[in-house]
C-alpha cells in the first residue's frame, strides 16, 4: 500500500507539470502563417549531419542527412559504411570538426549540442587514421 505525504511540496508539482505541457506544446509543428515560434534547438528529433570524407574516403553524393537525435555514432559509422560500399574487413573512422573520434555509445543529440555549429554538425569520415 503506497502512503502519499504532504510536504507543501504542491506548487513545485504544478510548477513541474505546466512546464511539461508547454515543452509538449513547444514541440508542436507551427503554421506558416500564424508566425509563431519554432521547436526550440534543444527538443529537435531530427539533428542534421553534414558527412565529409577525409583522406581515401569515397565522396557522398549527397552529404547532408537528417539523423534521429536518438540514434548513436555506431548506427552512423554501419549506415556510412553501406552507403559507401565499405568491406567488413576495412576500417572507418568518424571524426568530429577533424578533431577528435566520438565514443561509438555517444548519442548524435548530445555531439550536436556540444559542437554543433550553424545548425548542423560536421563529422569526417575515413578509410585510415587522420587526425587524433
Amino acid at each position: 500500500m503506497a502512503e502519499v505525504r504532504s510536504d507543501g511540496n504542491e506548487s513545485e508539482k504544478a510548477t513541474q507539470n505546466i512546464e511539461l505541457v508547454d515543452k509538449e506544446q513547444a514541440q508542436k509543428p507551427t503554421d506558416e502563417k500564424t508566425n509563431t515560434s519554432t521547436t526550440p534547438k534543444e527538443t529537435k528529433t531530427k539533428i542534421d549531419v553534414l558527412l565529409k570524407a577525409a583522406g581515401d574516403a569515397p565522396i557522398m553524393k549527397k552529404k547532408k542527412w537528417a539523423v534521429d537525435a536518438n540514434k548513436t555514432v555506431a548506427y552512423l559509422v554501419e549506415f556510412i559504411r553501406k552507403y559507401i560500399k565499405c568491406a567488413a574487413s576495412d576500417s572507418l573512422f568518424l571524426y568530429v570538426n577533424q578533431c577528435f573520434v566520438p565514443y561509438p555509445d555517444q548519442p548524435i543529440q548530445n555531439l550536436y549540442e556540444c559542437f554543433g555549429a550553424d545548425g548542423k554538425l560536421v563529422l569526417y569520415y575515413c578509410k585510415t587514421q587522420a587526425w587524433g
